[in-house]
């Protein structure tokens, strides 16, 4: 764009320097914060949307009296993908493509919750299988996911160890991730009606293996940070949100837990079967940033717990219910390249049965009806309360879909966090919400 039609489009203010003619286009957050603040001894910064300590593309505009914050905004949309509005224009079942990459720490979260929803609009219940399957994939992913809070978290205080510690068992969580469903992140294996494809072989003795490693690693944190004298200073009393503050901004997960309410969605409303698992709820009533730490690390410990017990549950039989009318792709085979079908099936529906061939075509290109009607599917995410809300106008695609994302309500919590401490402490508080930006955008 020349500076003739940026100055056109914009009237704002310009300035000649050695290197040419400098325009200064301002407005909405950044001119009223500055109108609020004129003639004060305050100041106006943006911390982000580009800083490394703000998660993702979030912007901060922060007033500030010397160090201290005085009044706090969090700027969101530098993210935006239309996620759900995209859904719109796809199958049911290829909608799992889209949602899984919205919270893209916690994707088997958001495909479960979508495919839950969908599965009560079509009156179905995935195979026992399925649902322990899909349990167990969740916890994996709760674990990679708090692992990814401690490392950045850690990083963004100055503790670089700890970043290198979560990232390297992150990298078992995935490694054990693509094992079993062929994709390190955004799996899109969770299905309406199941998964995409059964336990590879082998998987039983991979699993021991991971928990046998995390459960010698995970006390390394409370070597390298709970004791630890700055790691202490810099998070106790710091980002504090009372029971009450959390329940009045609808804030959950572990910042609610972390205020004194033992509210999980895995004991309170079970599904896929977790009524059946034996394990804790951790909870605290500090209600800061330590705490908030310390409940992530608890919960990765219950985790593992859930999982060791998913390996003696794992029940023999079929991983996709048995209706040929919903279960798509039927008899998949997942190569290297994420995807494809067994040669059985395809020597099958190629070479034997027209009519296998056709069903397969229509159900691939057109889908399933789903019934008209509307559901909401809530799951436990490492974030709080991620529900799909489906609307179905008894068509082969989504009428609407929208995503109840625990980032997005939880980072409401920011400024009753922030304002009254430092700019510091403003880094800590940010970290313990955890935001993921592609939710909080989609």
């Amino acid at each position: 764009m020349t500076t003739e039609s940026l100055a056109g489009a914009h009237p704002a203010e310009s300035r000649d320097t050695t290197e040419g003619r400098i325009f200064t286009v301002t407005g909405g957050d950044w001119d009223e914060f500055l109108d609020e603040t004129g003639g004060e001894e305050r100041v106006v910064i943006n911390l982000g949307p580009q800083h490394p300590s703000t998660h993702g593309v979030l912007r901060l505009v922060l007033e500030l009296e010397g160090e201290t914050v005085t009044k706090a905004r969090s700027v969101i949309g530098y993210l935006h993908t239309g996620i759900e509005k995209n859904t719109e224009y796809r199958t049911w079942t290829q909608g799992v493509t889209f949602v899984t990459r919205m919270d893209y720490l916690a994707p088997l979260f958001t495909e479960t919750s979508y495919c839950l929803a969908v599965e009560k609009l079509l009156g179905i219940e995935a195979p026992k299988r399925a649902q322990t399957f899909r349990v167990m994939l969740m916890e994996l992913n709760r674990i990679s996911s708090h692992l990814v809070f401690l490392a950045t978290g850690a990083m963004e205080l100055g503790a670089t160890t700890g970043m290198t510690y979560g990232f390297r068992e992150r990298e078992e969580v995935l490694h054990l991730l693509e094992f079993l469903t062929g994709l390190r992140m955004n799996h899109a294996f969770v299905r309406p009606g199941g998964v995409a494809q059964d336990l590879p072989e082998g998987w039983q003795d991979k699993v021991r293996e991971f928990i046998k490693v995390m459960d010698t690693r995970l006390p390394d944190y409370d070597k390298l940070f709970t004791g630890q004298p700055i790691w202490k200073q810099r998070l106790k009393d710091v980002g504090y949100l009372p029971l009450d503050g959390a329940l009045q901004l609808g804030v959950t997960g572990p910042l609610l837990r972390a205020a004194g309410l033992p509210w999980d969605l895995r004991k309170v409303e079970p599904y896929c079967g977790y009524e059946e698992f034996d394990f804790e709820v951790p909870t605290s009533n500090a209600g800061d940033c330590y705490a908030r730490y310390a409940l992530r690390v608890q919960e990765m410990h219950e985790s593992l717990k859930i999982i060791r017990q998913c390996v003696d549950k794992m029940e023999s039989g079929p991983h996709m219910v048995e209706d040929a009318k919903i279960a798509w792709p039927s008899k998949l085979s997942i190569g290297a390249d994420g995807m494809g079908n067994s040669l059985e099936h395809v020597r099958k529906i190629m070479g034997q049965s027209m009519e296998s061939l056709i069903h397969h075509f229509k159900l691939v290109t057109e889908g399933f009806d789903v019934p008209p009607g509307q559901a909401y599917a809530p799951v436990e995410s490492p974030r709080g309360e991620l529900g799909a809300h489906l609307v179905s106008d008894g068509g082969t695609r989504p009428m609407r879909v929208h995503v109840r994302e625990p980032s997005f309500v939880n980072l409401q919590a920011m400024p009753a966090m922030c304002e009254g401490g430092l700019v510091a402490d403003v880094i800590a508080a940010v970290a313990s919400i955890d935001p993921v930006m592609g939710g909080v955008d989609r």
